[in-house]
């Protein structure tokens, strides 16, 4: 801990000096000193080791000792997601992967966790046309020849043959669902189910949306689908 503090007073001292950015004045301070054991990950960052260096120039405990130094663990998301932007000079994206692989290594986040709350997201190329596959969801008599009678969903917003939300009254759960054209027929459905309770909530959903879309994929695209019971919408 006294080295951290001397780390950081040498950075803060350049900073002034040079009006360097935190990262930029940390880099020249620590170059020739060894640098202190990285506290251990409670959890997998979330992001391959080999990606984030190709998105952002460095790897894991280059950002986790950046966050670490500036006390990020005292801060909320947007506060960090906004620090590694700004001051780090990080892109938006990559902003939010940096902030959330450190909530999770750091024990700020669960893995799935979102602000809506635990979230899964399952995605399956399908034998039909993005509008035929959206048509399939958001239309409760087409709905109902593939999805199994005890899931109930109540269709909210939704932008035509793009995507569509829908809430789970019975649940308090919410999905929304994106349809993207891959030509030939075809389509990738992407559904992200969201306000999960856990862990085990998470992989009961997945496994029920993965036999969910593979019902809709053994549809035919242009066969009428007949009713198979009253659906809410």
């Amino acid at each position: 801990m006294t080295t951290d503090k001397a780390r950081k007073r040498a950075v803060r001292s350049r900073m002034e000096k040079t009006g360097e950015r935190y990262a930029a004045a940390r880099r020249h301070v620590v170059r020739d000193g060894a640098l202190p054991e990285l506290p251990s990950r409670v959890a997998d960052p979330g992001m391959a080791e080999a990606s984030l260096i190709k998105g952002t120039g460095h790897g894991w405990d280059h950002w986790l000792r950046l966050l670490d130094d500036w006390g990020a663990t005292a801060h909320n998301h947007t506060e960090i997601a906004r620090y590694v932007s700004t001051e780090l000079g990080v892109g938006s994206w990559w902003s939010q992967t940096v902030t959330v692989g450190y909530e999770r290594s750091r024990g700020m986040r669960a893995m799935h966790q979102r602000p809506e709350g635990v979230e899964v997201n399952v995605s399956k190329t399908v034998d039909r046309p993005a509008m035929a596959a959206w048509r399939a969801f958001v239309e409760p008599s087409r709905r109902a020849g593939w999805l199994d009678l005890g899931m109930r969903m109540r269709t909210g917003t939704r932008t035509m043959g793009r995507a569509a939300r829908f809430d789970v009254p019975s649940e308090g759960t919410r999905v929304n669902v994106a349809f993207i054209e891959k030509g030939e027929g075809r389509s990738v459905v992407t559904v992200t189910h969201v306000k999960l309770a856990d862990a085990a909530d998470v992989a009961a959903h997945r496994a029920d949306w993965k036999r969910r879309l593979a019902a809709l994929s053994e549809l035919a695209a242009t066969k009428p689908v007949a009713s198979r019971g009253r659906q809410a919408s």
